[in-house]
């Protein structure tokens, strides 16, 4: 009797590489050749220099804001705090009333946001599900007015607040910027996605606009809702011209205007107590972005994918 021959390294070998599958025989050719290591090191040197930029500022500003004053006037530039100091905190908060400052900011940025937003929800979605004539036209008059600079209605604004008697009040600074272009186009993109035989199949359950647009259309478009309240809410905290124009009173501003009439009552001589000023109004923002990165990027990609 013939016995067949034991079967080499070299055939098992190549067996195991004709069982597996085509995926993993074809990864090393779908990765292409390696980049050079000097092309690497550029590409590094160029993220860690664009990150220098960004991260400097803010570390400057904070590092300041815990620095003796003999540490902010040296020179060369003291960059490591020599010891830690809360004083320029404590003086900020008691020059300038920055309790008021932040309840003002709170009320005109939460209120704001919702009401902006919930506008952009609707109009974006009238434009999206809802015919009716001349709908080309006022749409793209609403697009179009992303082209003007913002500050083109400042005179209209103030006429009509004025006029209104809303100076000095939380409706004259509020209501005037409501109505967001940017926010209902971002939420007009992403609805463009939703399956439209969904809400007809809701139709036909009777259900009028008001109740799909709130039980299917809002839930839908979540990610994007979420990612354009967080955008909203950051430019209505950090708006400076209108509240400047539309308050007189130390009881209204809000605070980024907060910061300049701290500015004028220490005026260019302390900055310590001014860049802990400029902390108190930065650092929620900051700390709302970074606990909320993951959404605002999420909803953005998600918008685009689509």
């Amino acid at each position: 009797m013939s016995t067949l021959p034991a079967p080499t390294a070299a055939s098992a070998s190549a067996a195991d590489a004709a069982r597996a599958p085509a995926s993993a025989r074809n990864r090393g050719r779908a990765r292409g050749p390696r980049r050079p290591r000097w092309r690497t090191a550029l590409l590094m040197a160029g993220v860690l220099a664009t990150i220098a930029v960004f991260l400097l500022p803010i570390y400057w500003l904070f590092s300041s804001s815990l620095k003796p004053r003999p540490d902010i006037y040296s020179w060369p530039l003291q960059w490591i705090p020599t010891r830690l100091t809360f004083d320029n905190f404590l003086e900020a908060w008691t020059s300038a009333p920055f309790g008021r400052f932040f309840v003002n900011s709170i009320i005109t940025t939460g209120v704001g946001t919702v009401l902006e937003v919930a506008l952009a929800i609707m109009c974006a979605y009238a434009f999206v599900f809802v015919d009716f004539r001349y709908k080309k036209i006022f749409f793209g008059l609403i697009v179009a007015s992303l082209m003007l600079p913002g500050h083109v209605t400042l005179i209209v604004n103030y006429m009509t607040v004025a006029n209104l008697g809303w100076l000095n009040t939380y409706q004259g600074i509020i209501l005037p910027g409501i109505a967001s272009a940017f926010a209902m186009f971002l939420l007009y993109q992403f609805m463009r996605t939703i399956d439209k035989d969904i809400l007809q199949a809701a139709e036909i359950d009777g259900a009028g606009h008001l109740r799909r647009m709130l039980t299917i259309v809002v839930p839908l478009s979540s990610p994007m809702i979420l990612t354009c309240t967080l955008i909203v809410m950051v430019g209505k905290w950090n708006e400076y011209v209108w509240p400047l124009i539309v308050t007189s009173t130390a009881d209204m501003r809000t605070l980024p205007i907060g910061l300049q009439f701290l500015r004028q009552q220490e005026g260019m001589s302390n900055w310590g107590a001014i860049m802990a000023g400029a902390v108190f109004v930065s650092l929620p923002m900051l700390i709302l972005f970074f606990l909320a990165q993951k959404r605002i990027i999420g909803g953005l990609a998600a918008g685009a994918l689509k």
